[in-house]
């Protein structure tokens, strides 16, 4: 199998993760941090780890990259609510 070269990796990135036409999508710098700091975060790593591991100097910066799954929100909101599924 042969390994995309980083343009055809940017065009494939951009192509798939696009909403307002070519050259909209994310970028490979955007998908690194924010599958890296998503699974960390969601492993339960502090910010100050996050932003350690990502060289962050400002929590607003880091937290454009972090996405949580629809799951971690609603493990989340069980601590709020023990027993409560319908939440």
């Amino acid at each position: 199998m042969a390994r995309l070269s980083y343009g055809q990796a940017r065009a494939l990135l951009d192509e798939h993760t696009a909403t307002g036409g070519p050259g909209t999508g994310w970028d490979l710098h955007e998908f690194r941090h924010s599958a890296l700091l998503t699974h960390l975060g969601e492993a339960g790593a502090s910010l100050l780890l996050l932003m350690a591991k990502s060289r962050h100097k400002k929590p607003e910066n880091l937290r454009r990259y972090f996405h949580p799954s629809p799951e971690a929100i609603a493990e989340l909101t069980s601590l709020l609510a023990p027993g409560d599924s319908e939440r």
